[in-house]
């Protein structure tokens, strides 16, 4: 058998519908590249079959079963690990690959030879352009933020050609197995939610770069962010952008990142007052997490009491 070029990465929680939707796309792609490819599905302790489902799925090669529910950034590093391709497409089980994505991705990092990850377009279920790569953090980016003029000055996913960015979304991200093992694979702090900008910012510490290939497309359910328990997601968005910029950053420019976002948030929860379908009481919420991401419960500990028994979220 010829050497794997490509190892396709899914991590699944709780989704098997949308799960297998995204097989039957991995499917098409594989019979259209000329490099010989594996799949791998790691499903996060799913009660809804999913396990099940990806074992009978026909493009799926090897399936991991886990028994305990774990975060993103584990996840994608048992992965990494166990993948044995010389690049690794990323994947959540809510990205559905359209024609030609991986050879596009594949063949960008094949040109440049320090890109270590490159991050597809993500359109919505509608065709409509996801935002997918932005500038790193920073006080500047939270700013930009708050002055609402980020679209200009922080999304980086645009244009129509192959281009280098901070860091791109891992809804889609192919990634160079070797770039990855040299900064130690991503880190497991970040249980979900800015895992990936830590890791291409280390890629980036390191001599490496991500790029944006608009010519591979995904097609981004977002199941995530319209799933179920709200507060805790948004309280591991706040509490892990605050680890970043701790990790990255002065424990000023963490400060000022808190200040401006829940600022921002703050005008937002206002504006929201007086627009249909926006819920002002989400975005107060917002701002009372971002200015504590030390304080409730998010996704971390809804798995942990998962794993205790509790609540099948």
């Amino acid at each position: 058998m010829a050497d794997v070029e490509v190892t396709y990465c899914i991590v699944n929680t709780q989704q098997r519908e949308l799960l297998v939707r995204g097989l039957d796309a991995i499917a098409r792609e594989r019979a259209s590249v000329p490099f010989a490819t594996e799949v791998i599905v790691l499903d996060n302790a799913s009660t809804d079959g999913s396990a099940g489902a990806a074992r009978r799925h026909p493009t799926a090669d090897v399936v991991i079963a886990r028994d305990q529910r774990t975060g993103k950034a584990d996840n994608d590093t048992a992965l990494l690990r166990r993948s044995s391709g010389r690049y690794a497409l990323l994947l959540n089980e809510d990205s559905e690959l359209l024609p030609g994505a991986t050879i596009a991705l594949h063949e960008a990092l094949e040109a440049n030879p320090r890109a270590g990850a490159a991050g597809a377009r993500l359109l919505s279920p509608s065709g409509r352009p996801q935002a997918s790569a932005w500038s790193f953090p920073s006080p500047g980016t939270a700013l930009a933020a708050a002055l609402f003029i980020h679209r200009w000055t922080t999304v980086q996913s645009r244009g129509e050609q192959v281009r280098p960015v901070d860091w791109a979304q891992s809804a889609a991200l192919m990634v160079r197995r070797q770039a990855a093992r040299e900064i130690g694979w991503f880190d497991p702090q970040f249980f979900v939610y800015s895992d990936e900008v830590d890791f291409c910012k280390r890629l980036a510490d390191n001599g490496w770069h991500t790029l944006y290939v608009p010519g591979g497309a995904a097609i981004h359910h977002e199941q995530l962010s319209t799933g179920d328990v709200p507060e805790r997601r948004i309280i591991e968005l706040s509490r892990n952008r605050d680890r970043y910029m701790r990790k990255h950053h002065s424990a000023l420019s963490a400060a000022l990142v808190r200040w401006l976002t829940a600022w921002t948030y703050a005008v937002r929860a206002l504006v929201a007052n007086v627009l249909p379908r926006h819920d002002p009481r989400r975005y107060w919420f917002h701002v009372g997490a971002t200015l504590h991401p030390d304080r409730g419960e998010g996704l971390r500990e809804a798995a942990l009491d998962y794993n205790r028994g509790g609540p099948r979220l």
